[in-house]
């Protein structure tokens, strides 16, 4: 992928990395790097920017609710920095365009996988604190994450399952129905798929090691479905 594009990813980021090979690693897929042995896959900055968004997450939450105890803050945490909102995050932003990956990952859907686009929004996190330092990232976060924060009356976060509930509610639509269509697995390592349906639509496809897991992961990919209808 050209580095030109990468400039016109810049654009629509509202971000000017200094070094933008940086930027072009935060997108190359191990896939890629498998068939260009040139390249430099994003592992390590999914590795560093995990971390660096943990961080700044934190320290939004200690700043926004002064009075929620540390074990509330802790679950709020969690439910922001994990697969289905990041996933969220990276589809709103158009990821999966700038993905670079190889031709077996990309004949199988790898732009729309939810954990490969998590990834790649931990991975840019990571390359943009290289570039630019920790404010960098606050800000950025800041017309991106926090932006799409939902808070419910009491400002918990709502996860995927309510935000879906409510969307459906809002635009009087049917009830999400939850169907368990496939179990695999060892007993200790199940793994579950569960598809939501509206009426008789498919509307989202989640795997996971729970039912819950792969109920928030199905209900983040009707809301992304849903909202650019």
């Amino acid at each position: 992928m050209p580095m030109n594009t990468f400039q016109q990813l810049q654009a629509e980021l509202g971000v000017s990395f200094n070094d933008l090979s940086m930027l072009q690693q935060a997108f190359t897929h191990t896939s890629y790097v498998n068939e260009n042995k040139q390249a430099k896959h994003n592992e390590r900055l999914e590795f560093l920017g995990d971390a660096v968004l943990e961080l700044a997450v934190t320290q939004y939450l200690y700043e926004q609710f002064p009075n929620r105890p540390e074990g509330e803050l802790t679950k709020m945490r969690a439910s922001i920095v994990c697969e289905p909102s990041l996933h969220i995050l990276a589809v709103h932003h158009n990821f999966g365009n700038y993905l670079r990956l190889g031709r077996g990952e990309e004949s199988t859907g790898g732009r729309t996988k939810p954990a490969i686009l998590a990834d790649v929004y931990e991975a840019f996190m990571g390359a943009l604190y290289l570039d630019q330092g920790f404010t960098a990232v606050v800000h950025f976060l800041h017309s991106s994450l926090y932006k799409k924060l939902q808070l419910d009356e009491s400002n918990k976060l709502v996860d995927a399952k309510s935000q879906l509930q409510e969307f459906t509610q809002q635009n009087n639509l049917s009830k999400p129905e939850y169907l368990l269509v496939m179990e695999s697995g060892p007993s200790h390592e199940k793994q579950f798929t569960i598809e939501v349906r509206l009426d008789s639509d498919v509307m989202g496809m989640g795997v996971g090691k729970s039912k819950k897991e792969s109920e928030q992961r199905a209900a983040a990919q009707a809301l992304i479905k849903l909202q650019q209808q």
